[in-house]
């Protein structure tokens, strides 16, 4: 072997040594994050349902559910249902359903049903209102009225969540464009059968307030950021839980992410999730995303893609993976967005 050919094969296996060295590295390093093979993956640039934010969503029979939402306010809110099992291609169960109130109404999935209650109806319209309406499908085509008046007053955008065995209310506000720091709420309902509410607090500890978080994760219920829009915008970061709705512990003040409303939250990878919302002074959409284990410290997940800033979007966990839909992403979106996480993902928190 050539003196010459002898230098370019050690040169050729240092570097290939160097190199190996780098991506097990970085490899490591990605796992340690969290973020290495996280990624968003766009599937469908647009849906056939229209554009529009402030849905109802859900996950019931193995397919992803969006119902009603808000397209602007001087005319009447869609009341259309919709599913898909894939994102892509979306059925429609109802082009108008019986329920009006479907802008900022609560949503949830319990004893085999679909629920929608509360909400908002006519935008800036005079003849707008809040409702105590709760309903039910199995279908999605046909729905049935489970009251006409629950014990709680009517109002929108309050947390809604399924939690030992019961559904819950908590908070939300009474009034939409036209209300006052008096219309926002932070009592705490629950109900067996959606027509019989138990007041479970008049008041609990933390600010009233609408457009926040309400999860049940780790044996509790957890309240965290929202605020207010109107008259007086306030925004919150705070996290709350409590094994029973009763007594509440502040668990932060201000967690990593930036005080904000018309966020979406989820429970996914036994993690709490922040995605994306809207915060004023100055106004800002928000694209990030954050998870948490503790509602202490909360992690950033860093992604190559990711969908354009929005409010007001729609989140399902499905097939073990989060989605996101809909939302105003100025203007108004109905793609739809997927989250692949790796199913060793190694979270870093």
């Amino acid at each position: 072997m050539s003196r010459d050919r002898s230098m370019f094969v050690a040169a050729f296996a240092c570097g290939l040594f160097l190199f190996t060295l780098s991506a097990r590295c970085g490899a490591a390093e990605g796992n340690a994050s969290g973020s290495a093979a996280a990624n968003w993956v766009r599937v469908a640039e647009q849906t056939s349902w229209t554009p529009r934010d402030s849905c109802v969503e859900c996950v019931f029979r193995d397919r992803m559910w969006l119902l009603g939402g808000w397209v602007d306010s001087f005319h009447e809110p869609p009341r259309d249902v919709w599913s898909s099992a894939d994102g892509v291609n979306w059925q429609r169960s109802s082009e108008q359903a019986p329920w009006k109130h479907s802008d900022f109404a609560m949503s949830t999935v319990y004893r085999d049903r679909m629920w929608i209650m509360g909400g908002w109806h006519n935008g800036r319209l005079p003849d707008a209102s809040a409702s105590n309406q709760v309903w039910s499908s199995s279908d999605g085509a046909q729905w049935q009225q489970v009251t006409d008046r629950a014990a709680w007053s009517a109002r929108m955008a309050a947390g809604c969540v399924v939690f030992q065995n019961k559904m819950w209310i908590l908070g939300g506000t009474e009034q939409y464009y036209f209300g006052s720091d008096a219309s926002l709420r932070n009592d705490v309902w629950c109900s067996e059968d959606g027509k019989e509410w138990k007041l479970v607090t008049a008041q609990a500890p933390w600010a009233a307030r609408a457009y926040h978080a309400a999860v049940a994760f780790d044996g509790k219920l957890w309240v965290y950021g929202g605020g207010n829009y109107l008259p007086n915008y306030a925004a919150l970061n705070d996290v709350w839980c409590s094994a029973d709705g009763v007594t509440w512990t502040e668990v932060t003040k201000h967690a990593a992410w930036s005080p904000r409303i018309w966020f979406s939250a989820a429970v996914y990878r036994d993690r709490m999730w922040v995605l994306g919302g809207w915060s004023n002074n100055p106004s800002e959409n928000w694209n990030d995303v954050w998870y948490s284990k503790d509602g202490r410290t909360w992690t950033a997940l860093p992604t190559r893609d990711v969908w354009k800033k929005r409010h007001e979007h729609s989140v399902f966990v499905f097939q073990d993976r989060l989605w996101l839909t809909a939302g105003h992403a100025q203007p108004l979106s109905n793609e739809v967005w997927r989250l692949d996480l790796p199913s060793d993902w190694h979270p870093a928190d």
